[in-house]
This record gives C-alpha cells, structure tokens and sequence, in this order.
C-alpha cells in the first residue's frame, strides 16, 4: 500500500514539474487565440478566433476563423514576401513584421510565433529563460516574454516586455 501512495505522490510530482511538450517543427498547429491591442489614448482592439498555422519563420500559412467555421483571415509568406487577405481584399507586404504593423498597429514578431507556439524559443534571435521561482516555464525573447502554462490544457501566453498590458497574446492549443 505505501509502494502504491509513494507512487501516485512520485506520478502527481512528476505532472507538476513536467516541462512542457514541444510540438515537431513540422507538425501544423491549431487551437485558439485571443489577442489584445491597447494602446494608450484609444480603446483596446481585441481579437478571439481559431487558428491553424503551418510553416515556420521562412515559409507558411496562418487561417483566422470564427468558432463556427468563418474565416476571418488568411496570411501567407515567404522569404520574399507576406500576404494577408480578408473580406476588404487583399495586401501584400514586404515581410511579416510589415504585415503585423499594418493589420494590428503593433510590431509583433510574427516570424518567432511558430517556434514560441512549439515549445521553444525563436533561432533567430538571443533568448533568456524565466527565473524558475517565476513557477511558470517560458523565457523572454526580441521584448517579448512567453509563457508556458501547462496546469490545464496546453496555454502560451506572449506579452510585451516594457508595457504588458499594451499588447497580450494568448493562445490554447489543440
């Protein structure tokens, strides 16, 4: 009986302090997201939605839908260029970050949030790790501190470094 309680103790640790789980670099990824713009004098833009994502910093495709299915947005790039389309048309820009400044009014690095979305800092860029009395596992990466909370369901939670309410990125995976 002891064996069995020294166990489920051994096995409820072992969920506490589990790091969390990488997702393959090739894998695609979806769930939700839920984005906050505040910038100060104007009222907050927020933007809750589903999201399917594949690709990586070079290449790929991020769909933006409504929880019953309708899409919202599609952006597509390429070492060359970024595209982001929705129901006022279409636009293409010169590189990611050219596209977040436009449709969010904030440069966020939206070439990292594939690699930040799988477990693991961004390649192109220093990072840090949190402290590990923070209780929560992450790092800070290009202004930007990601978050891993893995109590329940699988959550990242991206924020900016010298203003966290300006801009707060928070996404449950699927």
């Amino acid at each position: 009986m002891r064996a069995l309680a020294l166990a489920a103790t051994l096995a409820v640790a072992a969920c506490a302090t589990a790091p969390r789980t990488e997702i393959p670099a090739d894998a695609p990824i979806s769930g939700r997201l839920s984005l906050k713009v505040a910038r100060t004098g104007e009222s907050p833009h927020n933007l809750s939605a589903n999201f399917e994502l594949e690709g990586d910093e070079r290449s790929g495709h991020l769909t933006l839908s409504t929880p019953l299915g309708t899409g919202i947005a599609q952006a597509h790039w390429s070492s060359s260029d970024a595209v982001l389309a929705t129901s006022q048309g279409q636009r293409s820009y010169t590189d990611l970050d050219s596209l977040a400044r436009d449709a969010l009014g904030e440069t966020v690095p939206l070439a990292a949030l594939p690699s930040w979305l799988r477990g693991r800092p961004w390649t192109g860029a220093q990072s840090s790790q949190l402290p590990s009395q923070s209780g929560t596992p992450g790092f800070t990466q290009l202004g930007w501190q990601v978050d891993y909370d893995n109590r329940v369901g699988r959550w990242v939670i991206v924020s900016k470094l010298d203003d966290p309410s300006s801009v707060t990125l928070r996404v449950k995976l699927d």
